[in-house]
């Protein structure tokens, strides 16, 4: 990549969960291991049962909030319902690298966007639990514009709001399914599989290596 062509981006769009934070397996393998309950519950009530699937579509896209979606997630797992969602991210934390990436590339004069499918926001708001809310320009969450990851649309809305076009502007997730309808656009991407997620973006934008 050479420097005239770092210099061409303007724009950074960050996921939230895995990228911007530590992982969630960890914090929700935590969580049922306090319940007394198998590691993989969260994951085979949310991905592998079809209700839960369903169940959290619904949320994402914003159908449901987050207190419903709790209490019938809550059934399917056999758990209390009360702030399911902020009890297993409990130790979800902000990560270190990833911040001080989206605050250097805003200080250098990036627009600078997260783009994050939705858990929800009450009664656990996950963006100010961790405090990355106040990073970002702009904020394109899924339950707020009932659009989700990987559909199209929701990219050419970020791109709408941050005023720039597809090859001007860098996005980060650690699914690679969310990847590729960005790449249509013309917008580079960078798969965050690893603890170096944050420097090779760095490198990419021509920007101080985070630490």
């Amino acid at each position: 990549m050479t420097r005239g062509r770092a210099l061409s981006y303007r724009g950074l769009i960050v996921d939230f969960a895995g990228v911007l934070t530590t992982p969630l397996g960890p914090s929700v393998r935590a969580w049922c291991a306090r319940q007394g309950l198998p590691a993989d519950a969260w994951r085979r009530a949310l991905v592998e049962d079809p209700v839960g699937r369903a169940l959290y579509l619904e949320l994402e896209l914003g159908r449901i909030g987050q207190a419903e979606w709790n209490r019938r997630t809550a059934e399917l797992i056999g758990v209390e319902p009360e702030d399911l969602m902020g009890r297993a991210h409990a130790e979800v934390r902000a990560e270190p690298a990833m911040v001080a990436l989206v605050e250097a590339a805003r200080a250098a004069g990036l627009a600078v966007a997260l783009l994050s499918n939705s858990y929800g926001v009450d009664p656990y708001n996950p963006y100010t639990a961790t405090g990355v809310w106040d990073l970002f320009d702009i904020r394109v969450i899924s339950g707020e514009v009932g659009l989700a990851k990987p559909d199209p649309a929701i990219y050419r809305l970020t791109l709408e709001r941050l005023g720039l076009p597809g090859e001007q502007c860098v996005f980060v997730d650690d699914f690679t399914r969310n990847l590729a309808p960005a790449r249509e656009l013309g917008i580079t991407t960078v798969h965050a599989d690893g603890p170096d997620a944050a420097a090779r973006v760095a490198e990419l934008l021509s920007l101080p290596l985070p630490r």
